[in-house]
């Protein structure tokens, strides 16, 4: 099926086998269980947590609405092993996306609205010109809402020439949020495993991406330093089964005098974690 296909029914299908990555270009962490969760979700609606922030589109100047979520309303209880971060209510990474519901233009909050012109004609010509319109969602948004955004950034990352730490940061943004759906779904369902096999494309271009981008682009990446980055791609690495870049990437980690004690903490409990995968690989 591919990560894109269902972008056809946005009139985007010609882009549906699109290439994420440039690859030759210059250009204690324990999270709560579903079940907590769910339980937790009962007694608090999601749609006292959220409100619409008005945006002006860049590429096509028309107005319009994106959901944000309300600052200090929710708590964090843990992250996943690659910082995933989990709260005790609801999902607040699914508003991370800020999409034009008129054109299509998406793009993670971080990075909105920062566009050269050619940037700018390039998204017209590829998105917006064929792009069957939103709809807004009235409430809050579900995973399948959520998806829809993040892919649509992914493709606008492509389309607009970002740079790859961009690309990879908006990718493993959205494996994030297919973990969020396939967390909630039985292991044994055919939906699961599609939903894992996403999750995994989405995690080696985020790989990949944050590969090239550590040679070619300045720190700050997305926002993190470079220990924190390099921790986060040995987990991405572990998941992927590379498991000598993982142990490298950790090694430089743990031997960095700028690495803080509770990455540091992180990075022997992944260490740990991955001589458990190979001897689980191998038995």
């Amino acid at each position: 099926m591919g990560l894109f296909s269902d972008m056809e029914k946005l009139g985007l299908g010609h882009l549906n086998g699109a290439e994420v990555i440039e690859k030759n270009g210059t250009n204690g962490f324990g999270a709560s269980s579903n079940v907590e969760l769910a339980a937790r979700q009962l007694e608090r609606k999601e749609e006292d947590y959220i409100f619409d922030k008005k945006y002006t589109c860049p590429v096509c100047d028309l107005g319009f609405t994106s959901k944000c979520v309300k600052a200090g309303k929710i708590k964090l209880s843990g992250h996943d092993t690659d910082l995933r971060p989990v709260y005790d209510f609801m999902d607040p990474l699914k508003y991370d996306v800020v999409t034009c519901s008129y054109c299509g233009y998406s793009s993670l909050v971080r990075y909105y609205g920062r566009l050269s012109s050619r940037q700018i004609k390039e998204l017209k010509i590829k998105i917006g010109n064929n792009f069957k319109g939103l709809a807004d969602v009235d409430g809050a948004y579900s995973y399948d809402d959520a998806l829809i955004r993040h892919k649509l950034a992914v493709l606008c990352s492509v389309v607009k020439g970002a740079k790859n730490g961009e690309r990879a940061y908006t990718c493993l943004k959205t494996a994030w949020i297919i973990r969020g759906k396939r967390l909630a779904l039985d292991e044994e369902s055919a939906e699961y495993k599609a939903l894992m096999n996403d999750e995994m494309d989405c995690i080696k271009n985020a790989y990949d991406g944050f590969v090239i981008a550590i040679s070619n682009e300045p720190f700050p990446i997305a926002g993190m330093d470079e220990n924190t980055l390099k921790y986060i791609m040995a987990d991405l690495a572990r998941r992927l089964k590379k498991y000598e870049d993982s142990a490298r990437l950790l090694a430089s980690v743990l031997t960095s005098k700028a690495a803080n004690h509770r990455l540091k903490d992180a990075a022997l409990d992944l260490k740990e974690l991955i001589k458990r995968d190979i001897a689980t690989d191998r038995s």
